[in-house]
C-alpha cells in the first residue's frame, strides 16, 4: 500500500459518501473506488460496509483508521519539523475559532510581523475542534468550552462577564442588574446549539425555571448585537464586546448569576509537533490578550 491510497482512505473514512470523498480529493469516482478496492485486497479485509450508494465504516475500518490517522499525522509532523529546521521563512498555521471578531486585531498585529505565513482560519462549533486538532486539520482551536482529550492543552486568554445586552427603551433598559427569571419569555437572540452562548443561556434558564423563547440563531457575535440594537430581541454577549466599542443602540445589563461568565483558551495538542509558525500565533494571541486585560 502507498501514502496516496492511505490519504484516500482517510478522507473516505472521514466522509463515507465516496462521491463528496471524490470531490474533496479532486478525483474521479471510480478511480477512488479502485484504491478502495485495492486496499481492501491489500489487507485482506473490507474496510466499509456497503447499502447501495451509501458506505459505512466496519470495525476492521475504524481499527485501521486509527493506525492511519496515527501514521499520516507523524509524516506530517516529520515535514512540518524539517522544514523548521531549514529555516523556511514562510509557514503556515490553521486556526480554528468559534468567533472571528475577537481574532481581528491579533491577525492584524502578527501579520505585520510575520507577513510571510499563512494564517488559515475555520469558523466551528466546539462539537468539532477536538476532531479537527485531532485529524491535523487545526494547529490551535479557540474557543469558550472545554475540548476533552488528555492530549489537549489550553491556556486561558480571557475570563469575563457574560452581559445582557437589551436595546435602548427596552422595558429593562434602567435596571443595571438583571435576574434571570425576569427575562422569561422575552424574544432571545443567540446562536445555534454547539456553541458556547447557546449553553450558557439554556443552562442559565434551566437553572432559574426560566422560559426560554429563541426568535433567532446566528453564529456571529456583532450579527446578534446589531440585531439587538435593532429591537428584535435580547441577547447575552461577552464584556469583550463592550470593551472593543461594538457600534450599536443597546444598553448593557448585569447578569445576578456568578455562573454568567465565559473562559475563552486557546488550545493544541501536546502529543504532536506544533509549527515554528502556530506556535508563534500561540504566543502572539497570549501576549495580545494578555495586553487588553484590565
Amino acid at each position: 500500500m502507498d501514502l496516496l491510497a492511505l490519504r484516500h482512505f482517510q478522507t473516505l473514512a472521514r466522509l463515507e459518501h465516496v462521491g463528496r470523498a471524490a470531490d474533496q480529493l479532486r478525483i474521479a469516482q471510480p478511480s477512488l473506488s479502485r484504491t478502495l478496492t485495492r486496499l481492501e485486497q491489500d489487507l485482506g479485509v473490507p474496510l466499509f460496509d456497503r447499502h447501495g450508494r451509501r458506505i459505512r465504516l466496519n470495525r476492521f475500518g475504524s481499527a485501521f483508521l486509527r493506525r492511519v490517522d496515527r501514521v499520516l499525522a507523524e509524516l506530517d509532523d516529520a515535514r512540518q519539523e524539517l522544514a523548521d529546521a531549514a529555516g523556511l521563512a514562510r509557514g503556515i498555521v490553521a486556526v480554528a475559532t468559534e468567533t472571528l471578531l475577537p481574532l481581528t486585531e491579533v491577525l492584524r498585529t502578527f501579520l505585520a510581523r510575520h507577513p510571510l505565513v499563512d494564517v488559515r482560519l475555520f469558523q466551528s462549533a466546539a462539537t468539532g475542534m477536538a476532531d479537527q486538532l485531532r485529524t491535523g486539520e487545526a494547529d490551535l482551536c479557540i474557543g469558550s468550552q472545554p475540548l476533552p482529550g488528555k492530549d489537549i492543552h489550553t491556556q486561558v486568554l480571557l475570563d469575563e462577564p457574560v452581559l445582557l445586552c437589551v436595546p435602548t427603551g427596552h422595558r429593562l433598559a434602567g435596571q443595571g442588574r438583571i435576574s434571570v427569571a425576569e427575562l422569561t419569555g422575552e424574544p432571545f437572540i443567540t446562536t445555534p446549539p454547539g456553541y458556547w452562548q447557546r449553553t450558557l443561556v439554556e443552562r442559565l434558564f434551566a437553572t432559574a425555571g426560566a422560559d426560554l423563547h429563541v426568535v433567532c440563531e446566528g453564529e456571529e457575535p456583532e450579527g446578534i448585537f446589531h440585531l439587538i440594537g435593532a429591537g428584535f430581541g435580547i441577547g447575552l454577549v461577552p464584556a469583550f464586546g463592550r470593551r472593543i466599542g461594538l457600534p450599536a443602540n443597546v444598553v448593557w445589563l448585569e447578569v445576578a448569576d456568578p455562573g454568567c461568565h465565559r473562559v475563552l483558551s486557546v488550545a493544541w495538542r501536546q502529543d504532536s509537533y506544533l509549527s515554528v509558525a502556530a506556535q508563534r500565533f500561540r504566543d502572539h494571541t497570549i501576549e495580545q490578550f494578555s495586553a487588553v486585560l484590565p
